[in-house]
């Protein structure tokens, strides 16, 4: 059969039509930490830092997989499991350690059987679950968020259907904790809203309350009815101690707040790319527990129907092995005690240097970012004059200092703050 020939004015009036259903779409703005780094990948200055990445870096400034993961990794490999799915819910092992890890593993929360606990796509996905899951059921549809607050917790609440407001948290005068202002503003929360708590090392601020603190967080959010959300980001990762860093978790749930709780293994684990999380639900009783678990699974299904198996195998098999985990713990702790480490570096050397200004935020605050209290125009003149690459709020990953740069970014941030 011969080919039928196609008129070059038809062909080109369906190009014109097809090409015009998204011609309405507007170019996005590009993400802020994605800019930093591509401008880094372009400067060429063999000195130049990139302090904009979120995730953790060894002390010559390269990726690191924990020594337990390569362990746990290669215990997976030879016991040559199936590539099943692991159900809407996520693996069992999995979802058990995860909330004996946040919870505690004398937890009588999960003794009695009142956690919903399941798998999420990573710390973002169980924000996602969880939003979703109070856009439909809670009856207020508004959450407040600490001001600042990680970038992606807005857009997450937003697309879920709940409005977003803001409670004061940061001070910029003493580059710390606005105890004064945050209380005021939680005191005038409207009752039964939603109110988002970083459990530990703040993003992107590194600032964290004390225990006294929480105590009082406790006192006026428990006056005024509200429903906490807790994203636990950084379990273990902040201060190296897993239990210390979720003291402000366990200590509401001991006060009865019935909490809901974000998980990730990202940061702990060094798990970036295989995505695992966990959402928690603390319900009011084991009839509760089942009802929301039923409603989660319904939410889940047509989301992402079933989450990955091999990066959450890794986690609850370091979770559930006595030596895997003791290792972990060394691991974890290494970390955080690197990053505690260059803070210390940072902030003796800028002495050095001949400093007058007071750096003593930068060991205050705590885990993987530091607010250095700099202006977007000292900003600027970082990456301009030393190539040394952050966000334009002045946050620094300090997952990005080293030993062989700490010098050379003490030594730019004087020049630039003097």
């Amino acid at each position: 059969m011969l080919a039928r020939s196609v008129p070059k004015t038809v062909l080109a009036n369906s190009a014109r039509h097809s090409s015009a259903w998204f011609g309405g779409v507007e170019m996005g703005p590009p993400d802020a930490i994605l800019g930093v780094t591509e401008a880094f990948k372009r400067d060429t200055n063999p000195k130049k830092i990139n302090l904009g990445v979120g995730a953790y870096r060894d002390d010559q400034g390269k990726p690191f997989v924990l020594p337990s993961v390569r362990a746990a990794e290669q215990a997976i490999i030879d016991a040559k499991l199936d590539k099943e799915y692991a159900g809407i819910v996520g693996l069992p092992d999995f979802t058990a350690n995860a909330a004996k890890l946040a919870l505690g593993a004398d937890s009588p929360i999960i003794a009695a059987k009142r956690n919903a606990t399941v798998q999420t796509i990573s710390g973002t996905g169980a924000l996602r679950v969880g939003a979703e899951f109070l856009g439909r059921f809670f009856p207020n549809k508004v959450v407040y968020q600490p001001a600042p607050t990680w970038g992606n917790h807005v857009p997450v609440f937003k697309y879920s259907g709940v409005d977003v407001k803001q409670y004061r948290y940061y001070d910029k005068s003493t580059c710390g904790f606005d105890e004064k202002g945050c209380l005021e503003d939680i005191a005038n929360i409207p009752e039964k809203s939603i109110i988002l708590l970083h459990a530990c090392a703040h993003n992107p601020t590194g600032v964290d309350p004390t225990p006294e603190q929480w105590m009082k967080l406790n006192e006026v959010i428990k006056k005024r009815n509200l429903f906490v959300f807790f994203d636990m980001a950084y379990q273990g990762f902040a201060s190296g101690d897993i239990n210390r860093d979720a003291h402000a978790v366990r200590y509401f749930v001991e006060q009865g707040h019935n909490i809901v709780l974000a998980q990730s293994f990202a940061k702990n684990m060094g798990l970036y790319g295989e995505r695992v999380g966990a959402f928690t639900v603390v319900a009011q009783d084991e009839d509760e527990q089942a009802r929301v678990l039923s409603q989660l699974k319904i939410l889940i299904r047509p989301m992402y129907s079933n989450p990955p198996i091999h990066g959450a195998r890794i986690a609850s098999k370091i979770l559930g092995d006595q030596q895997l985990y003791g290792q972990w713990l060394k691991d974890v702790k290494g970390m955080a005690d690197r990053i505690i480490g260059m803070r210390t570096q940072l902030k003796d050397l800028l002495a050095k240097e001949g400093s007058t200004r007071n750096w003593n935020h930068i060991v205050d605050q705590i885990g993987m970012f530091c607010f250095t209290g700099i202006s977007p125009e000292q900003v600027a003149k970082l990456t301009k004059e030393h190539s040394i690459y952050l966000t334009k709020d002045g946050r620094i990953s300090v997952a990005g200092i080293s030993s062989n740069n700490v010098g050379y970014l003490a030594h730019a941030l004087h020049q630039v703050t003097k």
